[in-house]
């Protein structure tokens, strides 16, 4: 409990994560996210201090969460000249928990070595209120030792863990988790279009679903909204499209041809450019019942 640890990007499942581990009794230092209500606002509730700069954060904590968008922004936080997360990280251990290419985490983690710092990377399989009750499914990446380190920290977080391997390869199995979860909502909604356009009672249609071998998890958390039209966000369509073409990325690296992880990306890019992106993913099926958006 004597770790001091820090969030750098306190959007929905970085605050929620701060919240829990702040209920479990550890010490929440500082807060970073560059839309500043965010920071300030829980910087407030946990008393933490909302740094100015992301050398602050490291100043201020011996563990630091990383929770940001994209490849770009974790380069940004790690490299950005005159401000950066490794500026006096000597002995600090970085959890990065955002989906990103594998290559970005084994960069991380070379540039961390080089600080004297720890880098892990910290893969979330799971939604914001796994993140608030401390359920989540954890994949993790990098040196055993470092794993061991923080291992407390994390089984408060997480109600599973899996230590996958050296840095990048936790990674790999998240973008495999994402492309698979894509494709099945992206068929969920195919499935249930065609059963509207068909005039099948879409209750009934998703009842059968779920005994035969069209049942799956997205039936369960996407069906119901899919046919309600309520697209609240957990896990965005814009993120969606990202993960997918990390998996694509991947792919090319190994010669792969995954023509159902093209099509359910092309959909997801879709729907960003049509201004959808920020809806759940289950907002695919905007682009496949009759009468709405496609």
């Amino acid at each position: 409990m004597s770790s001091r640890i820090a969030f750098v990007g306190v959007g929905r499942m970085g605050a929620n994560m701060a919240r829990r581990l702040k209920d479990c009794g550890y010490s929440i230092t500082a807060v970073f996210d560059l839309h500043l209500p965010l920071a300030q606002s829980l910087g407030r509730e946990l008393g933490a201090l909302c740094a100015q700069s992301l050398a602050e954060v490291t100043a201020n904590a011996d563990v630091i969460f990383t929770v940001v968008t994209d490849d770009a922004a974790m380069r940004e936080i790690f490299t950005s000249p005159g401000d950066n997360l490794l500026q006096g990280s000597a002995g600090r251990v970085f959890i990065n928990c955002a989906t990103l290419s594998p290559q970005i985490h084994r960069e991380i983690e070379t540039l961390a070595k080089a600080a004297g710092a720890a880098s892990l990377e910290a893969s979330m399989a799971s939604s914001i209120s796994h993140a608030r009750e401390g359920k989540l499914y954890l994949m993790l990446g990098g040196e055993a030792a470092v794993y061991e380190q923080v291992l407390p920290i994390l089984e408060k977080m997480s109600v599973n863990r899996r230590y996958i391997g050296a840095a990048g390869r936790a990674a790999e199995v998240k973008a495999l988790v994402n492309m698979v979860m894509n494709i099945n909502t992206a068929g969920l909604a195919e499935g249930l279009g065609l059963a509207q356009a068909l005039g099948h009672d879409l209750e009934m249609v998703r009842e059968v679903f779920s005994q035969t071998g069209a049942n799956s998890r997205v039936l369960e958390t996407d069906g119901p909204d899919m046919c309600a039209r309520e697209h609240d966000c957990w896990f965005s369509a814009a993120h969606a499209a990202k993960d997918s073409g990390i998996a694509a990325g991947l792919a090319r690296a190994v010669g792969l041809d995954l023509p159902l992880n093209a099509a359910t990306a092309a959909q997801y890019q879709k729907m960003v450019s049509l201004g959808l992106g920020e809806l759940d993913k289950s907002g695919i099926a905007e682009l496949t019942f009759q009468g709405r958006h496609a």
